[in-house]
């Protein structure tokens, strides 16, 4: 059915489209949230990814079609592992708002004893008095923070909204760094 030799040139633009794809989708999300240096490095090495596989196919399509095949799997391909390493390094920050009508102060309490700021506001709910817990935090720690306000309040109501620019004055809440993000000592 197919040479080897088309075998692993499909391979390696299958794989080539999922890197360049994947930067893409990382590039676009950094360049939305305003880390221009960092998209602009990503954008380099999309390009001249993009370029190569580019240029092989073209070469290559007419005598070879299912590089076609190959190309357009990795892209589709690509996308999703965008998505999934761009969660998974999770950049920028997040705004969450959690409405309590119980445990306020306590949750206001725990999360200023870890270093996270935190600002009350007062307000009347659907059913009452509430507190509206106003947190800036770094999208990799939001994860952390649901589970102690679903901790100390299983049935509060919170919002997440992404936050463009945070003043870091007051800078929100650092969890340690693991994996790779420990080797650069990441903010």
């Amino acid at each position: 059915m197919f040479d080897t030799n088309t075998l692993l040139t499909g391979m390696v633009i299958f794989l080539a489209r999922i890197c360049d794809v994947s930067l893409g989708t990382v590039r676009t999300i950094v360049t939305v949230q305003g880390r221009s240096v960092i998209a602009f490095v990503l954008a380099i090495f999309e390009i001249l990814i993009w370029i190569a596989v580019v240029s092989t196919v073209v070469q290559k399509v007419g005598g070879q079609p299912v590089l076609a095949v190959f190309y357009a799997l990795g892209f589709a391909t690509g996308n999703i592992v965008g998505i999934a390493v761009e969660r998974k390094i999770a950049l920028g920050f997040m705004v969450l708002r959690v409405f309590t009508r119980t445990a306020g102060k306590a949750l206001t309490e725990r999360l200023r004893i870890m270093g996270q700021p935190v600002t009350v506001f007062r307000g009347e709910g659907m059913r009452g008095p509430v507190d509206e817990l106003y947190i800036a935090c770094r999208r990799r720690n939001m994860g952390k923070l649901l589970e102690i306000v679903n901790s100390e309040d299983p049935e509060s109501f919170y919002i997440t909204e992404m936050a463009r620019d945070v003043c870091r004055s007051m800078p929100p809440l650092s969890m340690e760094c693991g994996g790779w993000r420990s080797v650069f000592k990441r903010k």
